[in-house]
């Protein structure tokens, strides 16, 4: 964490550094389990900051799958002319006003600050040494006042350093947070996956169009893969919340619940 290069001084020090000033406001206001707060605080934070890059990549996922029917029959139309077929799908982009590389980009900006927040809360969570971590913090903070002489990693009676692993020594509510974790992720990924009611109608009559040239749909092998990840992201990050510190459960059920609701309203608009 000590260490001056390019990633920890754009990236990680200034979030640990707007973390550790959260963590002070509410030890200052007396607010009982400032860490978690703080955690709160700065999470709900970098999603505000991300949300339009992750409102312009939700945005293009929906246009894509609003489309996808449509790409599907030029798919079967031009399966033997690899140009017409590119042509005919940029002649389909254009009329539907869509830019395939739209979700990409937001993603790979996102990315970096993602992995950097959860650098963050690994190491200070993630710490055996509480005196030497607390030492680490203090060469990197801004200002003499964002210096710490404690750190307090209870929140609601719960260690925050805590892993759901360790159920058996200290309780088996503790199992409670990968279960929810992965309700989160399930949530999430099934409202990402809700066609809209055109795109079902036009693949409907796509199938009907078949038919009647008779020919057989092919294997959708994305909708395939879409229920696949349905299935297998939930089980992955509820086993990521049991093999870590709560912290990093708190700070991921927060920035999913945060994604489900922005998800709810790009799904709701027309």
């Amino acid at each position: 964490m000590t260490n001056p290069n390019l990633w920890n001084q754009l990236l990680v020090w200034p979030i640990l550094n707007v973390l550790i000033a959260l963590y002070k406001l509410f030890e200052f206001l007396h607010i009982p389990g400032p860490l978690g707060f703080a955690v709160i605080g700065l999470t709900l934070i970098i999603r505000l900051i991300l949300y339009p890059l992750m409102a312009a990549q939700l945005r293009s996922a929906k246009k894509m799958a609003k489309i996808k029917p449509h790409m599907d029959a030029l798919s079967i139309k031009h399966k033997d002319d690899k140009k017409a077929l590119q042509a005919a799908q940029m002649a389909l982009y254009k009329e539907h006003g869509v830019n395939p590389a739209a979700g990409c980009l937001p993603l790979l900006i996102q990315m970096p600050v993602l992995i950097a927040l959860y650098n963050v809360f690994y190491q200070v969570l993630n710490n055996g040494n509480l005196s030497k971590m607390m030492g680490e913090i203090n060469q990197v903070v801004y200002l003499p006042a964002l210096k710490i002489t404690n750190l307090d990693l209870n929140f609601f009676g719960i260690n925050l350093a805590l892993k759901p692993s360790q159920f058996q020594t200290h309780g088996y509510l503790l199992l409670l947070v990968p279960l929810i974790t992965a309700a989160l992720q399930w949530w999430q990924t099934k409202l990402m996956m809700v066609p809209s009611a055109s795109a079902s109608a036009q693949a409907t009559a796509d199938k009907k169009a078949l038919a009647v040239m008779g020919e057989k749909p092919k294997q959708d092998m994305a909708a395939d893969m879409q229920k696949q990840m349905a299935i297998i992201t939930p089980i992955m990050f509820g086993y990521f919340a049991y093999t870590f510190p709560l912290g990093l459960a708190l700070y991921w059920n927060i920035f999913g619940l945060f994604g489900i609701l922005q998800q709810i309203a790009i799904n709701k608009e027309k």
